[in-house]
């Protein structure tokens, strides 16, 4: 008997330990400085320092994208901490010309988007930001 109940407990507690934070959204005016954290301040002024994984840290950390309006999807790891939810998901976007854009980046050279800043993949040549439409993105 005492056997199954730890092992009920033990499956009950996986479950628990496994269940994925509630998702929220943040939104507000992206703040990007050189050698300090990216962060988001809202509309009440308040300032959230924002992570991600590495192609989404890449981003906040771009320079071009400083000033931009977002809307960033994620979870709060501690109070003032916002770790966004992973790139594939589209969880950071922009709002550009009154319209929530995805970043991306573009070679004019060889004709390659990528989703992180840095030299093309081909040519090495330094990627432009290009923000693109939802509808746009298949």
């Amino acid at each position: 008997m005492r056997v199954c109940l730890c092992f009920l407990f033990l499956t009950v507690f996986s479950l628990q330990a496994s269940t994925p934070p509630k998702s929220e959204t943040v939104r507000g005016k992206l703040v990007v400085r050189s050698g300090e954290a990216p962060l988001v301040e809202t509309a009440e002024h308040q300032r959230i320092v924002l992570d991600g994984d590495t192609p989404t840290r890449k981003v906040l950390h771009d320079p071009r994208v400083n000033g931009f309006e977002v809307e960033a999807r994620g979870h709060f790891t501690a109070p003032g901490k916002f770790l966004i939810d992973p790139q594939h998901t589209r969880a950071l976007l922009v709002r550009d010309g009154g319209k929530l854009k995805m970043i991306t980046y573009w070679c004019d050279v060889c004709y390659i988007r990528a989703y992180a800043p840095g030299p093309c993949v081909c040519c090495q040549k330094d990627t432009d930001l290009d923000l693109r439409d939802l509808d746009d993105i298949r």
